[in-house]
C-alpha cells in the first residue's frame, strides 16, 4: 500500500485530516516519562487522526535514548495509520539516498518532509519510491518564512514567489504521484495560491493551534476538489493540553475539537460546491 493510500483509508476510517505531531519536551511532559507520555496520547487519539507526525529534532537531541524513545513510539503506532518523519532532509544526491535508507528502510516512515534547496537530484532519491509519499518544503509557517520565500525569482512561468517556483518544480517532480508540498497555515492567501497551481497533490499544512494559524481559512484554502488532500497538522497544542495527570484526556478533547472542526468546514465546502 502506497503512502497516499494508506493516508486515504486512516482519513476514511477515523473521518479526519488531522495529523498530530509526537515532540516530546522534557520541560513540559507531564511526569517526565516521555515514552509513558507520548504512548498513552497514541492510545487515547488514535481513532481521530489521519496520520503522526514526529519531528526527529526532539528524538534526536537524546543521543542514544532519544532512538530508543522514538522506536518505542513507533511501535506504539497502530499498523493501518501513516507515520509521517518530519526530517526536512536535503543533500547531495548520495547522502539524500543515505538519507532516504534510514528514514525508509530503517526507521520505517511511509513519508517525510524534504528540503528542496539543493535542486532536483537531491530529491530523487525520496521520491524514487513510489510507496513512500516525499512532502517538499514550500510554505512554512513560521514567521521568518518571507526572508526567502517570497524573494521575486526568474521561473519557467516567468517572475515568481520563490515559493511558487518551488511549487511548480515539486509538480514536475510528482511523476509518481508520491510528492506533496509543506504549507502553512498562517498563510492562507498562499496556500490557496498552491491549491491552483498543484490541485491534486498532497498538502502538509502545519501552523494551526500554537502558531494560531486560523483554521477555517486554511482549510477552506487547503482542500481539494473532493473537500480532502490536506493533513492538518496540530502538535503543541495537543501534546500539552494539560500538564497534570489528566494529560492524555486533555489531549484527546483538543485533538477531537480540531478533528471535528476541520470536518465542520469540509462538510461546508461539500455544502456549498455544485452537484
Amino acid at each position: 500500500m502506497s503512502f497516499r493510500e494508506k493516508f486515504a483509508e486512516a482519513s476514511q476510517r477515523n473521518g479526519s485530516l488531522l495529523c498530530i505531531g509526537l515532540d516530546p519536551d522534557a520541560e513540559r511532559i507531564a511526569g517526565g516519562d516521555a515514552a509513558a507520555f507520548l504512548t498513552a496520547i497514541i492510545e487515547t487519539t488514535s481513532d481521530l487522526v489521519c496520520a503522526y507526525k514526529p519531528n526527529l529534532a526532539f528524538y534526536e537531541q537524546r543521543g542514544e535514548a532519544g532512538y530508543k524513545l522514538l522506536r518505542t513510539v513507533l511501535n506504539a503506532i497502530p499498523e493501518h495509520i501513516p507515520l509521517l518523519a518530519d526530517a526536512k532532509r536535503g543533500d547531495v544526491g548520495h547522502t539524500a539516498q543515505a538519507y532516504a535508507n534510514a528514514i525508509y528502510d530503517e526507521w520505517g516512515f511511509d513519508a517525510v518532509t524534504v528540503n528542496p534547496y539543493l535542486g532536483g537530484d537531491s530529491v530523487e532519491p525520496f521520491v524514487a519510491r513510489p510507496d513512500k509519499g516525499v512532502f517538499i518544503v514550500c510554505r512554512t509557517s513560521n514567521p521568518g518564512a518571507r526572508d526567502l520565500q517570497d524573494l521575486t525569482v526568474d521561473a519557467p512561468s516567468g517572475r515568481a514567489p520563490l515559493y511558487e517556483a518551488v511549487a511548480r518544480l515539486a509538480k514536475a517532480w510528482n511523476t509518481r504521484d508520491n510528492v506533496g508540498l509543506v504549507a502553512g497555515a498562517t498563510y492562507p492567501a498562499e496556500l490557496a495560491h498552491l491549491r491552483e497551481i498543484c490541485p491534486e497533490m498532497l498538502f502538509l499544512v502545519p501552523g494551526v493551534g500554537a502558531q494560531a494559524g486560523d483554521l477555517t481559512s486554511a482549510v477552506r484554502a487547503g482542500l481539494d476538489a473532493d473537500a480532502g488532500g490536506i493533513l492538518v497538522n496540530a502538535s503543541r497544542s495537543v501534546l500539552y493540553a494539560s500538564q497534570g495527570t489528566d494529560f492524555a484526556e486533555a489531549a484527546r478533547a483538543e485533538a477531537l475539537a480540531i478533528r471535528d472542526a476541520i470536518e465542520r468546514e469540509r462538510g461546508a465546502v461539500r455544502a456549498q460546491s455544485p452537484t
